[in-house]
C-alpha cells in the first residue's frame, strides 16, 4: 500500500486554504476575526454552528461536535480513505503527491472504486461531448436538434458538456477500455449492461445509452456522477427503454438519485439576498433558465423531490421559489415539495403567471427571456396561499364543512414546520385565505396537533438501541492533559518525566494519544503540534486533535493545571490498591498474598507517594 510522505501532507495543508475546500459544500460567512461560519454538512441544522478557522486549518461544529482538518473534511464528505483524500486534493489543486521510497504510487487496482468511477464519468462526459461536436451524421443531427429544435445556444452545450450517443453507443466501451479502468469500475459505473458472469470484453460492454442526447449530472461539488439521456429520432428500436423520453443512470457508488439536484454546483454560488434558488421540474428547464441569465435555477432528478435534497439546499440558502409546470403533474409535485420544504426550514414561494391557465417554464423563458422571471414574481404565491388554493380553490362559495376539511389538509402541511413561531404565522395566514375566524383556526390547529401527538404515542415504541454507548472522555484527566500538551508544548517534557505510563488509561482516544505524545516528548522526538500527521493513526485521533486545537484555552497558570491533572491520574492509579491494603489489614483472618509487615510497608509507600506534591517547571 503506498505511503504518502509526511512532508507532502504538510505542504498540501500549507498550500491549500481550508475555506476553499469547505466552501464547495458549505456557504461560509464571516464570524469574527479569521473565523468563518456556515450550516454543518454533517447534521441537519437551521442555525449555523459549523466554524472554520483557515489560519489554524481546522473546522469544528459546536452542534454535533465534528472536528477535523482539510484532509478529514474531504475524507468524510466524499467517503474516501486518508490516502485517497490526499490524492483527491492533490489532483484538485495541482499538487504533486509524493510517496515514501519503496511504497510506490497507487496502482489502478489499489485506487478507490469511488474515485475511479468519478474519473470514469469525467472521461465518459468528455467522450460524449466530443461525439456531439463531431462532424459526422450523429454530431450534425444532435447539434441541429439542440440549436434548431430545442433552440438552445451552441455555447451552452460547451458550457455544460452536452453530449451525444449514436445508435451503437458512440464507441464508449472501447474508449474506456483503452484507459484501462478496472473491471469493477466498468461493471458498476452504470453506463453498460453487463451479465453478472460475463468477462469484461469489448463485446460484453453493451451501452445503456444509444441514440440519445446526453446531459451530464454533476454533484454539488461539480463532479460528473451520472447522465440523463433524452430520447431522439436516432434512438434505435431495440433500445430497452425506447419509449422513455428521459433515461437516467442507475444508482452507482457515486450516484444516489435522491441526494442531489441538477445544477446545484453552479446555482449555489449565485444565490444570496434577493436571489433565491428557483426550483424547476427538469434539467432542460434549468438549462433554459441558465441560458437567459437566471443563474439560480435547480432541478430534481425527475419530480420525486426528497428530504435529503432539501437539507442539502438549506446549507446554501434558505429561500426557494418553486416554478413547476401548471399541469396536474406539476401541481402534485409542488404539493409534495411543500411539506418537506417546511420541515427543512426553507422559506418557499410559488411562481405563477397571472391570467395563464397553463405555464411551461421552458417555453415561457424561451419566448420572453429573463423578463419572464420578473413577470412571474409579481404574481408569486406564499406557501400558505398556494396550499390553501390547492385545498380550496373557491373559498367564497364553499360551505363551512368544505372549509373545515380544507383546513385539516393545510394543517397537515403546517405541522411539518418545526418552529412554533412559523406555525403560528402559517395558521394566521391560512385562516385569512380559507376565510376562517382566526380564533377558530387556532383552536382547530391545536386540536389537530394534539391528535397527532396521541397517535404517535400509541404507536409501538422502536426497539431499544442496545449498542454500547461511546465513552465520554471530555472530562477525563487524560483529555485535559492532552489539551495542555498541545497548547503549552513546553510542558510536554516535564510531564513525560512525571507520569508513569501505567497511570494513563489507554482505553479511550484521549488516553491513547496522551500516552503516545508523552512518549514523543520523553525521547525528544516531539515534531510540534503543526506536524502531527505521522502520529495520528485513526480518524478518531485526528478529530480529537482538531477539536482541541480549534479553541485556544485561556489558562493563567498552565503548569498548576497540569499538576492538578497529574494528581488525578496518580490518585486514580494508586488509591484502589491503598483501599485494598486497608481492607486486608482490617480483616487479618482473610486470605492475603502478603504478610502484614509487607502490607504496612506498601501502605506507607503509597501514602507517601500520594502526599508528595507534583510541581512542573515550564521549559523555555
Amino acid at each position: 500500500m503506498p505511503v504518502i510522505k509526511p512532508t507532502c501532507v504538510r505542504d498540501l495543508k500549507l498550500r491549500v486554504n481550508l475555506a476553499d475546500v469547505v466552501s464547495r459544500m458549505v456557504t461560509l460567512r464571516k464570524a469574527g476575526g479569521s473565523r468563518l461560519k456556515g450550516l454543518c454538512p454533517f447534521h441537519n441544522e437551521k442555525t449555523p454552528s459549523f466554524n472554520v478557522d483557515p489560519d489554524k486549518g481546522y473546522y469544528h461544529c459546536f452542534g454535533c461536535g465534528k472536528s477535523g482538518d482539510i484532509i478529514s473534511f474531504v475524507s468524510e464528505t466524499e467517503q474516501l480513505k486518508f490516502t485517497e483524500a490526499v490524492e483527491a486534493l492533490g489532483k484538485r489543486f495541482g499538487i504533486v503527491i509524493e510517496y515514501e521510497a519503496g511504497s510506490g504510487g497507487p496502482s489502478s487496482e489499489e485506487r478507490s472504486l469511488r474515485q475511479e468511477v468519478f474519473d470514469l464519468h469525467d472521461a465518459a462526459a468528455e467522450h460524449f461531448h466530443q461525439a456531439f461536436k463531431a462532424q459526422d451524421a450523429t454530431g450534425d443531427w444532435m447539434r441541429n436538434f439542440w440549436v434548431e429544435k430545442r433552440r438552445f445556444p451552441a455555447e451552452l452545450a460547451d458550457e455544460f458538456k452536452i453530449g451525444a450517443a449514436d445508435a451503437s453507443g458512440s464507441g464508449l466501451g472501447a474508449a474506456l477500455m483503452r484507459r484501462k479502468y478496472s473491471e469493477e469500475a466498468l461493471r458498476r459505473c452504470g453506463l453498460f449492461f453487463i451479465y453478472d458472469d460475463a468477462a469484461i470484453t469489448l463485446h460484453s460492454l453493451r451501452p445503456r445509452f444509444r441514440g440519445r442526447l446526453m446531459i451530464p449530472i454533476r454533484d454539488h461539488q461539480g463532479r460528473v456522477v451520472a447522465f440523463t439521456a433524452r430520447q431522439t429520432e436516432l434512438t434505435p428500436d431495440d433500445d430497452p427503454a425506447k419509449e422513455a423520453k428521459y433515461v437516467n443512470s442507475p444508482e452507482t457508488p457515486i450516484f444516489t438519485k435522491g441526494n442531489l439536484l441538477f445544477n446545484l454546483d453552479r446555482a449555489r454560488t449565485n444565490v444570496g439576498e434577493g436571489r433565491p434558488f428557483v426550483m424547476v421540474e427538469g434539467q432542460l428547464d434549468a438549462l433554459r433558465c441558465w441560458s437567459v441569465g437566471l443563474k439560480t435555477a435547480i432541478a430534481p432528478q425527475g419530480t420525486s423531490i426528497t428530504e435529503g435534497q432539501l437539507v442539502l439546499l438549506r446549507r446554501y440558502h434558505t429561500q426557494v421559489e418553486c416554478f413547476f409546470d401548471s399541469d396536474s403533474a406539476g401541481q402534485k409535485a409542488s404539493l409534495r415539495f411543500l411539506p418537506m420544504a417546511l420541515k427543512a426550514g426553507l422559506e418557499v414561494r410559488f411562481l405563477t403567471l397571472a391570467g395563464a391557465d397553463k405555464v411551461d417554464p421552458d417555453l415561457l423563458f424561451l419566448e420572453r427571456g429573463l423578463a419572464a422571471y420578473d413577470e412571474v414574481k409579481l404574481s408569486a404565491q406564499t406557501a400558505m396561499a398556494f396550499a390553501c388554493r390547492a385545498a380550496l380553490p373557491d373559498p367564497g362559495t364553499a360551505s363551512p364543512e368544505l372549509r373545515s376539511r380544507a383546513a385539516q389538509v393545510v394543517f397537515e402541511i403546517i405541522a411539518n414546520a418545526e418552529s412554533e413561531v412559523a406555525r403560528a404565522g402559517f395558521v394566521t395566514e391560512a385562516a385569512t385565505h380559507l376565510r376562517l375566524p382566526l380564533s377558530a383556526a387556532q383552536k382547530d390547529f391545536q386540536g389537530f396537533t394534539t391528535r397527532q401527538s396521541r397517535q404517535a404515542a400509541a404507536r409501538p415504541a422502536p426497539a431499544p438501541n442496545t449498542a454500547p454507548a461511546a465513552p465520554h472522555t471530555a472530562h477525563t484527566p487524560e483529555h485535559h492533559l492532552l489539551l495542555l500538551c498541545l497548547h503549552f508544548e513546553s510542558l510536554g517534557k516535564p510531564m513525560s518525566s512525571a507520569v508513569p505510563h501505567d497511570w494513563i488509561d489507554t482505553g479511550h482516544t484521549a488516553g491513547l494519544l496522551l500516552n503516545k505524545i508523552l512518549g514523543e516528548f520523553e525521547h525528544d522526538a516531539w515534531p510540534g503540534r503543526d506536524h502531527l500527521d505521522g502520529l495520528l493513526e485513526t480518524p478518531e485521533e485526528r478529530a480529537l486533535v482538531a477539536t482541541l486545537l480549534f479553541e485556544t484555552p485561556v489558562i493563567d497558570t498552565p503548569a498548576k493545571v497540569a499538576s492538578d491533572g497529574l494528581r488525578q491520574l496518580r490518585a486514580r492509579a494508586l488509591e484502589p490498591r491503598l483501599r485494598q491494603i486497608e481492607l486486608a489489614l482490617a480483616n487479618p483472618r482473610a486470605d492475603i498474598d502478603s504478610d502484614p509487615i509487607s502490607l504496612l510497608k506498601e501502605r506507607s509507600d503509597l501514602q507517601r507517594q500520594l502526599r508528595q506534591p507534583i510541581v512542573l517547571t515550564m521549559v523555555t
